[in-house]
């Protein structure tokens, strides 16, 4: 049941999102006794992702409300997951409350099982990683003490270019694999060090920022230089934006340092342009225009239109439900946009299916229902490849904007990119002058 879930739930997230990345140290498929840690912006897409895109079988630690979902709670069951019960949600819990999964999770682990935690504890909205608690190093520390040799664990990072929005890209970066019996020690000592170096591993994976002003910034000028060298895979932007997050640090100051104020200005002022003339960044710098394998050829987007019209009239309704859904229900919270999106729409689509097959036995005769009925369940998906081919907007957009205004924005991008690679040539002769 749990491989069948499994495979559910990947062609969930294919759907879900528009592309998937997968890179780094990525486990093989006998990888056993290690714990992923993960960290956690994304609600409960954060496990989904992980778990549909792992080699390896992986059962995640979950927090203990998640089982009074009904539906939930048979899927969780079915992958093997362990509730632990938060202090935040049962400001009554004693001490000794986890210890049974503590007991449980060192028994998986030195049985040659995987488990995923998300050791910041609580999905977030902050622009940087928040503290990380000690579970996983607890949880590894006890099944080390109890004899199991051999235990692993690993930082898995988690991005997305639009975490809130349908159809955006994600991407899972594995960190370096550490060995348990490696650090040397043994109880709380050991428990320790693995958090430390968890934590030291997780944020050498993600892009941070101190706030959300700052993580912008950084990720436009991660954008800019992607752009530059045609690396848009989200791989490439995590990887660049952490080499501009680390410049970003090297200049120090802040807000207050003039270097950092005028970079902000000449990025913010470059990006008010472009959204004025309707475009992205990879429009100005064509060397950042979306591959050309992965883009639909125009021929076989005319073909699909006489299937996505229809799709785009009887879905439009069921399209918009999890998105009113999830703004009635999220509050404002980012980081759960997505999880009541992805839950509304596993309970609208499927029923919406069921209707528009229903009525298309009922109300039309025999040789035209069967036909009905298959074009309306296979019609969404063309209309969502049209929704894709219509959202970029290089394709949409190219010639919309007068040649002067392009040439005006193409000066103002290349003035922007020379201060920035003034500024980093300065950080690397400070730093070639230090070393």
């Amino acid at each position: 049941m749990a491989s069948s879930l499994l495979g559910v739930f990947r062609w969930v997230v294919s759907l879900y999102f528009r592309e998937v990345e997968v890179v780094g140290d990525v486990p093989s498929a006998t990888t056993g006794g290690r714990i992923f840690g993960a960290n956690h912006f994304n609600g409960l897409v954060d496990p989904i992702l992980v778990l549909t895109n792992a080699p390896c079988p992986i059962a995640p630690v979950a927090k203990s409300t998640l089982w009074k979902v009904p539906v939930l709670r048979t899927l969780l069951d079915a992958v093997g997951a362990v509730p632990v019960a938060r202090r935040k949600d049962d400001p009554n819990k004693p001490a000794e409350a986890n210890e049974e999964v503590f007991a449980r999770v060192a028994s998986h682990l030195g049985g040659g099982g995987n488990v995923l935690i998300f050791p910041e504890g609580v999905s977030h909205e902050e622009p940087h990683l928040v503290r990380l608690r000690s579970g996983a190093g607890r949880m590894l520390a006890r099944a080390h003490d109890e004899g199991a040799r051999g235990l692993t664990y690993q930082a898995v990072g988690l991005e997305f270019d639009a975490r809130d929005v349908f159809r955006s890209r994600a991407l899972v970066v594995y960190g370096p694999v550490r060995a348990v019996d490696d650090h040397g020690c043994s109880g709380d000592e050991l428990a320790r060090a693995i958090t430390e170096r968890l934590a030291g591993d997780l944020s050498e994976l993600v892009v941070e920022g101190a706030t959300w002003d700052e993580r912008l910034l950084v990720a436009r000028v991660a954008e800019l230089y992607a752009n530059r060298a045609g690396r848009r895979s989200m791989a490439g932007l995590n990887e660049i934006g952490r080499q501009v997050e680390a410049a970003r640090k090297a200049l120090g100051g802040g807000k207050d340092d003039a270097t950092y104020r005028a970079i902000a200005e000449a990025v913010a002022g470059y990006y008010a342009a472009l959204d004025a003339a309707g475009l992205a960044d990879h429009d100005v710098e064509r060397a950042g225009a979306p591959p050309r394998s992965r883009r639909r050829t125009r021929a076989a987007m005319a073909l699909m239109l006489p299937l996505a019209l229809p799709g785009a009239v009887l879905w439009w309704i069921p399209y918009q439900v999890p998105r009113l859904v999830a703004a009635r229900l999220a509050r404002g919270e980012r980081d759960v946009v997505s999880t009541y999106k992805l839950a509304a729409g596993l309970v609208v689509f499927p029923l919406w299916a069921a209707v528009l097959v229903a009525n298309a036995f009922v109300w039309l005769p025999w040789p035209v229902a069967p036909a009905a009925a298959a074009v309306a369940v296979a019609s969404p998906f063309a209309a969502l490849a049209w929704l894709d081919y219509l959202e970029r907007p290089r394709a949409r957009r190219r010639g919309a904007v007068a040649s002067t205004n392009r040439a005006a924005l193409e000066e103002q991008r290349a003035a922007l990119m020379a201060l920035l690679d003034r500024v980093r040539e300065g950080i690397d002769a400070r730093a070639a002058s230090a070393g």
